[in-house]
């Protein structure tokens, strides 16, 4: 069993900060759970291009407003608290926080930690190995 809060993952490796968002990766692959799950947070004003060609990802809102943009087809939707959005077809999209916009969030496959967006919004597919995990 694990047991983590978000202060047990605050100012770690696992706590990234960019201009537009920050990222809390509560549990990643090296935990070997086949997902990833991490809180984040979007800020009011900004806007964050993002296409997971190696992940699907489901979001879910427990805060905040955002207008989230189907690139590939110009669809939009609002997301307020409570509604989530799944990326199930690798979809290429544009998140605009209305407000600061906090989601919850599951990668598979799971996420590293390690991944960081392309020029694309991509994240490479990076695996964990039990060279990675010394525990396992």
């Amino acid at each position: 069993m694990i047991v983590r809060s978000l202060d047990d993952v605050n100012d770690t490796d696992a706590d990234i900060k960019t201009p537009t968002w920050r990222s809390r990766r509560v549990v990643l692959a090296k935990e070997k759970v086949g997902f990833s799950f991490h809180e984040t947070v979007l800020y009011a004003g900004t806007e964050t291009s993002m296409w997971y060609a190696n992940h699907i990802e489901l979001v879910h809102c427990i805060e905040g407003e955002a207008e989230v943009t189907n690139d590939e087809t110009g669809e939009k939707h609002i997301i307020t608290p409570g509604t989530l959005y799944l990326l199930n077809g690798h979809e290429k999209h544009t998140v605009r926080p209305k407000t600061d916009f906090r989601v919850l969030c599951v990668f598979n496959p799971p996420v590293t930690g390690r991944e960081v967006h392309d020029e694309n919004g991509v994240y490479p597919l990076v695996v964990e190995s039990d060279d990675d995990n010394p525990s396992a």
